[in-house]
């Protein structure tokens, strides 16, 4: 249980932010109103995305450096579980630009370029399926999570700010903590990000168990 403490502390944060985040006080501003609250999920989801994505960038590096199974097999469900909570990202992202701007989607530089960034390491997911040679697999994938890294990084954060934009943050418009993150939501906001963070490794650990339990089950078929 003293191992697991983390766990624990995922839990808690999560419910936290869901009972406070969906009851608690909010600022009263124009346009957005009770949709604010997404904040506590949106954004923190994306942190989480960030955070997990670099690990597993960082892990393929280390697989280059040193070649191992647990460091490719760490690498390639630390980006599924990214691509996951990329796409929870999206998905309430998209929900709130309805209410506040009106479209589920529109050609916002920052949603166009977290589409792609999508898309980008979707095509690492399909690259690593589509090789059967495991060795071969492993290393060319590693290759490819490091470029997706390296293009996601700047079409998340780095091209939206160049440009004309919707999105707080980007395009000359203030961050949110500029205007309106007051201290009541960063009693919520902080921990929903470290809650996400923790539960997006939660997942990857238990997807990276699970697969060493497969390799584990086909070694003995094979013996």
């Amino acid at each position: 249980m003293a191992k697991n403490w983390w766990k624990v502390l995922a839990v808690a944060l999560l419910l936290y932010t869901t009972v406070v985040g969906l009851l608690g006080p909010v600022p009263r501003l124009p346009i957005l109103n009770e949709t604010i609250r997404n904040l506590y999920f949106h954004v923190p989801m994306w942190f989480g995305m960030t955070i997990i994505l670099t690990a597993s960038a960082i892990n393929s590096a280390r697989y280059l450096y040193k070649p191992s199974v647990r460091l490719d097999v760490l690498a390639y469900e630390s980006a599924n579980t990214g691509v996951l909570m990329a796409v929870l990202g999206l998905a309430t992202g998209s929900l709130w630009a309805r209410y506040t701007w009106g479209a589920w989607w529109t050609s916002d530089p920052r949603l166009n370029g977290a589409a792609i960034a999508v898309l980008i390491y979707g095509a690492y997911l399909v690259l690593r399926s589509s090789i059967t040679d495991e060795q071969q697999s492993a290393r060319i994938g590693a290759v490819y999570n490091i470029f997706a890294y390296c293009a996601a990084i700047p079409l998340l954060f780095v091209l939206p700010r160049l440009t004309d934009s919707l999105h707080p943050g980007a395009g000359g418009n203030p961050g949110f903590n500029q205007y309106d993150l007051d201290n009541n939501m960063r009693w919520v906001f902080y921990p929903a990000i470290i809650g996400w963070t923790l539960l997006g490794v939660w997942i990857t650990q238990v997807a990276v168990r699970l697969t060493f339990v497969k390799h584990k089950l086909y070694e003995k078929q094979l013996a």
